[in-house]
């Protein structure tokens, strides 16, 4: 007898995903867009500073950049389920280059304020916000499934490539010709962007009966987050961590100029420096997660970010706050890119730019309202004691929190089709409802208790894919015979929950159903709602 050892796999490489000319000439574009979107940042983080010298006002430039996307990335997520996503990435391009042409002209003029400063990155929020899911959400489109993991990790370097080059030439512009021209590089790196998006030939969708209206894919989307466990637990671990970790950026222009007593262009290396260790922690990535699972690494990424912080609080020299900067861009990729990661991989492409919207809006709103809380301590207790508690609070947390644990992510969530379709006497008008379906099973009462446990985990994917109301009776007569319920709140969706429907669900299905009796399948029913006359 003889064995055989069966063929090793090959991991797919950190750059396999470039191999995609349409993922790779997006990607390429992402970067100078971005490289363009951080010589603003700096610009604004820089300008505010010489308008004024309050640490809340300072922290108010982050609270304005990060507020809109906590409160507006749920809505753009379901705009960019059921929107044309590239031309919706259009839009949004053209919008945030009158952003940068807005600041251009004030800051050219001299009659930029705070006001204005503040109220222009508000909406340069607005267009982050919109533009977040929607970009992250078209990965999958771009790439094959295996390499899912790495174009996630590959977007996370680019934005730190462009978070390397942006800052340092964003400071070395403003420090030689002034804010302008850091704004009117911006600028023109939308060109480029919106040039890429418009080569990009996305397939057409076909007309779709069953396509989503803004409303219903709304409470679609919140009733996946509300149902999803595991979602759950990622958006715990991401508010915590940047909770605390926003602490650094909100106070990062302050600890340049008044603690280390730097110039506009060593706050660009500062953050230049960030982007450079991000380069380097990406490249680290694969081979550390051979060694740490992703609870690993978000613990490693808080250790790392919580002593740069307590170090910055100490003033050190400024050579060695550049290189605690690369140490902080090392555990900021490890942090983001795992968190990130995680969570595109327990999404399924129906609700994926929905379920992002939920992530980006916790990551921004701990950001958001993280920056603005440390701005305030740090008006009352001053810079250096703001970043210590800052960072032992994001240690404590991260020790306290590692217990519970990201979830794995490897589940099949393509649609399975192994829903067969309802019967139906006449045609059913799609907005009818709400509709009621009943599963009837028959279960001997010693198995009643292991049957139950399986249904309880399906009646979680049953409220992911639709239903909003779900419970199981039992026959007062026949105790043997079960009938499991669930309400959908129209046809529409109930049709949509047999497109949703995954393998990871057909296998939750299937081990309830071994305990159903008899040689048939359990009976399914389908009732519609019907209206009372009026009188």
């Amino acid at each position: 007898m003889t064995t055989s050892t069966p063929p090793h796999t090959p991991v797919p490489g950190a750059f396999a995903p470039l191999r995609q000319p349409v993922f790779a000439v997006l990607w390429a574009a992402t970067v100078l867009g971005n490289t363009g979107s951080f010589m603003r940042d700096v610009a604004s983080s820089w300008m505010v500073t010489e308008l004024t010298p309050s640490p809340a006002a300072v922290a108010l430039i982050q609270t304005a950049a990060t507020l809109p996307i906590f409160l507006l990335a749920i809505p753009a997520g379901v705009l960019s389920d059921i929107l044309d996503k590239r031309r919706f990435l259009i839009f949004i391009q053209v919008m945030l280059a009158l952003v940068s042409g807005s600041l251009l002209l004030l800051t050219h003029t001299g009659q930029l304020t705070v006001e204005y400063l503040v109220a222009l990155t508000f909406v340069g929020g607005i267009g982050a916000a919109l533009m977040g899911p929607t970009w992250q959400s078209i990965v999958p489109e771009l790439v094959p499934r295996a390499d899912l993991k790495n174009a996630v990790a590959l977007n996370s370097l680019g934005i730190n490539i462009a978070r390397a080059i942006g800052p340092a030439a964003g400071g070395l512009l403003l420090a030689s010709f002034g804010a302008s021209m850091a704004y009117g590089a911006d600028l023109i790196s939308y060109f480029f962007v919106v040039g890429a998006l418009i080569w990009w030939r996305r397939p057409r969708r076909g007309d779709d009966a069953l396509s989503e209206q803004f409303f219903g894919a709304f409470r679609a989307g919140l009733r996946y987050t509300r149902a999803s466990t595991e979602l759950h637990v990622v958006l715990l671990r991401t508010a915590v961590f940047f909770l605390f970790a926003s602490a650094v950026w909100a106070l990062l222009p302050l600890v340049a100029r008044q603690l280390l007593h730097g110039s506009a262009s060593f706050y660009g290396v500062m953050l230049g420096a960030v982007g450079a260790g991000a380069i380097a922690g990406a490249l680290m990535l694969p081979r550390l997660r051979q060694r740490l699972d992703a609870d690993g690494l978000v613990l490693t990424a808080s250790i790392v970010a919580a002593g740069v912080m307590a170090c910055l609080a100490t003033a050190p020299p400024q050579w060695l706050a550049v290189v605690l900067m690369a140490v902080l861009g090392v555990g900021w990729i490890i942090a983001l890119t795992t968190l990130n990661g995680v969570a595109q991989s327990v999404l399924p492409n129906w609700v994926r730019g929905r379920g992002l919207a939920v992530y980006l809006t916790v990551f921004n709103g701990a950001m958001a309202a993280g920056s603005f809380g440390w701005g305030l301590i740090a008006q009352e207790t001053g810079v250096p004691i703001t970043l210590l508690l800052g960072a032992s609070g994001l240690v404590i947390a991260a020790l306290i929190l590692h217990r519970v644990k990201l979830p794995a992510g490897e589940a099949d969530l393509q649609p399975s089709n192994h829903w067969p379709e309802p019967l139906l006497a006449e045609p059913i008008e799609h907005d009818r409802g709400p509709v009621m379906i009943q599963v009837e099973y028959r279960i001997r009462k010693a198995d009643q208790a292991d049957f139950l446990k399986a249904l309880k985990r399906l009646s979680m994917e049953r409220r992911r894919d639709g239903a909003y109301a779900w419970g199981i009776t039992e026959h007062s007569s026949e105790p043997e015979r079960v009938m499991e319920w669930f309400l959908v709140e129209s046809w529409a969706e109930h049709l949509r929950q047999h497109r949703r429907a995954s393998h990871a669900g057909a296998d939750l299905q299937a081990d309830a159903v071994r305990f159903h009796m008899g040689p048939e399948k359990p009976v399914v029913h389908h009732f519609l709602a019907l209206k009372l006359p009026l009188s």
